[in-house]
């Protein structure tokens, strides 16, 4: 049943990236992509679905006559129009194309060069230093070095540019090998490496099958349209911006608009008249907070209260008034955003429905890495705040091992679970059991087919008694304060060989001094520990917070916002 409700639409299905391409014929002088090349500049350059494509069959041919066909080649850089064509370029040349986290250090670049055994890079210029580093130590498998923002090639870097003039004279002499290659579907055609939130990153093995199968059931249950505007903000590289901003987008014929940057999102969702965006729960509670905050200063709570009220009852009636009556809030947020898809931690319900409240319709996916990534999530019709949907209509789901709460770990089966670990064959099979992907997560299915998220199963808390806590539904209760930033759970180990709760709690200081007034940082800790103990009531004795940390410094955190928990507990417990 759940499946049916999660199939709301039926989209044109697409095998591999190639008839991706070609889908974009039917756009032709449409906005694909839009962006400036600054942030203080006015203009704003447009490129449309032809040029993209047209860019995608020369740099694809270019490649191609470089010798890269079925070898690996790797992308790093912010987001930017030239990282999505030379994604789409290696697919379509029958490469294996190796997305890089743009903000790792040297280092990790470094090693994952080695380990993707790569033999082409390219890159933006501000990495320009550390591809030079490893073209001298000659230790990778790398012959060519290819700069997105070279206009001339040097004596050891290609520039993107010629190649892209040098792929167009090919073509234009009838060069056909690019329109010879042979795909195959089902072999490894992307290598993503995890973000590392609990161990080393491991290299994921995705075909062009995998992610073809993911675009398609997004557009089961989300209706996207050309006339759509997206903000990409969340990075590239991660297959839940890649495969749903990017990919899908792209195939809806919606135009993408790059992100000048975080600090520039609310700039860029008026200047680019945005309608929708991707993005993981930390950065719309911080929007959240900051309505809310600017509403409180207005006087206007009561008034948005009651009126957001009147509205939900309308609604029953099937009268919705709501984007008419918000209509000064929703211009702070540029005034067209329509859509809001997030996913990667669980929401806070007060915020989901606070913005669902104002006429946005919020689509709650999961998904990993593993998974291209969406293997669940809400759509146009059928939603609850707090769950992450119904299964996908190309996914089956299930509990394993449920405990009295209906409790287990979530595993997959389905087109678009992963091909394995690359050169990780106990890896895979840990995980790769009878046709079946365990998610490492914990959750639970409702009597109606909703998925819960509790968890990761690493992550959850065993004490003494044998009593579970689950970190992330104590998080959830923490970030109610208004002032709460971030924060994570952990167990801390006690003398008696048991586990004190804790939480590290980091604070925004003028959402704090806002709640508290204008009192020194010295007061801040008992404060906020005197509201973390009226929290504590609300819940059973076993699951109280007995021991908190405050600061105001950022925790580790992955390009997608996820806390790195095994780096923050390293700081917190030492050798513990």
């Amino acid at each position: 049943m759940s499946k049916m409700k999660n199939k709301l639409y039926e989209p044109e299905k697409i095998a591999n990236f190639r008839e991706l391409v070609e889908r974009y014929s039917l756009f032709g002088d449409k906005t694909a992509f839009a962006y400036k090349l600054s942030p203080k500049d006015k203009e704003i350059i447009h490129i449309t679905y032809k040029q993209f494509q047209n860019d995608i069959y020369c740099l694809g041919t270019a490649l191609l006559s470089l010798g890269l066909e079925g070898k690996n080649v790797a992308i790093i850089a912010p987001n930017r129009y030239e990282w999505c064509t030379s994604y789409l370029a290696t697919q379509i040349a029958n490469m294996v194309t190796v997305p890089l986290d743009k903000a790792l250090p040297d280092g990790e670049i470094e090693n994952l060069i080695l380990r993707s055994s790569a033999e082409a890079v390219i890159f933006d210029v501000k990495y320009l230093d550390v591809f030079q580093k490893i073209k001298k130590e000659q230790k990778s498998n790398l012959k060519y070095y290819i700069c997105m923002d070279f206009k001339e090639d040097s004596k050891e870097i290609y520039s993107y540019t010629r190649l892209l003039q040098s792929g167009k004279k090919l073509l234009d002499y009838g060069d056909t090998r690019l329109q010879n290659v042979k795909i195959d579907n089902k072999k490894m055609a992307v290598m993503l490496f995890t973000s590392g939130t609990t161990a080393i990153a491991k290299a994921v093995e995705l075909s062009q099958f995998n992610i073809c199968e993911n675009i398609y059931v997004i557009g089961c249950v989300c209706k996207v349209v050309p006339e759509d505007v997206f903000l990409s903000f969340l990075p590239l590289h991660h297959t839940f911006e890649s495969t749903t901003t990017f990919l899908y987008g792209t195939y809806c014929g919606i135009t993408v608009a790059f992100c000048d940057g975080l600090r520039y999102v609310v700039d860029n969702l008026k200047e680019y008249k945005v309608t929708g965006i991707v993005c993981v729960p930390l950065m719309l509670e911080a929007m959240f907070k900051k309505i809310e905050k600017g509403i409180a200063q207005k006087g206007k709570t009561r008034l948005v209260h009651i009126m957001t009220k009147v509205c939900n009852f309308l609604l029953k009636l099937g009268i919705d008034i709501r984007r008419t009556v918000f209509k000064e809030i929703l211009d702070e947020l540029g005034g067209h955003l329509r859509v809001i898809v997030y996913g990667a931690a669980p929401m806070d319900k007060k915020v989901a429905q606070g913005l669902t409240n104002l006429g946005i319709n919020l689509l709650q996916g999961y998904g990993l890495t593993e998974t291209s990534p969406v293997i669940c999530a809400e759509n146009d019709k059928y939603k609850k705040p707090g769950s992450c949907g119904f299964p996908m209509p190309n996914a089956e789901i299930r509990i394993d091992s449920p405990n009295d709460q209906g409790i287990g770990e979530i595993k997959v089966k389905g087109t678009s679970v992963m091909l394995g670990y690359h050169h990780n064959k106990e890896a895979t099979e840990e995980v790769l059991k009878d046709g079946w992907f365990y998610t490492g997560d914990l959750g639970y299915f409702d009597k109606e087919g909703h998925l819960f998220i509790t968890g990761r199963k690493k992550d959850v808390i065993v004490l003494k008694n044998g009593k579970n806590i689950y970190p992330q539904e104590l998080e959830m209760l923490l970030s109610t304060l208004p002032y709460v930033a971030e924060v994570m759970v952990y167990g801390k180990p006690t003398k008696d060989g048991d586990l004190k709760i804790c939480a590290k709690i980091v604070y925004q200081e003028d959402l704090l001094k806002q709640h508290f007034g204008d009192v020194s940082k010295e007061e801040y800790h008992s404060l906020i520990w005197n509201d973390v103990k009226n929290l504590n009531k609300t819940m059973p004795p076993y699951k109280y917070i007995r021991e908190i940390l405050v600061t105001d410094e950022p925790m580790i955190k992955t390009t997608t916002q996820k806390i790195k928990r095994h780096e923050e507990l390293k700081k917190l417990l030492g050798n513990t």
